[in-house]
């Protein structure tokens, strides 16, 4: 795995977490804006053939 695909799927997985961590505490604003980011990189990850596991893409 080159640095590329290591930082993006490392970056899901923070961004994931934040996602969580903000639905948890109900703060809609920021669970809005992770929820962007994450789209974000998954769509950089497709474009760049890099799969994403299927519990990445839960929303």
């Amino acid at each position: 795995m080159d640095a590329f695909t290591a930082g993006l799927l490392q970056r899901i997985k923070a961004t994931q977490s934040d996602l969580s961590k903000a639905r948890e505490t109900g703060d809609d604003y920021l669970a809005d804006v992770e929820q962007a980011e994450l789209e974000d990189l998954q769509r950089l990850a497709a474009e760049h053939g890099v799969a994403v596991a299927a519990t990445a893409t839960a929303a």
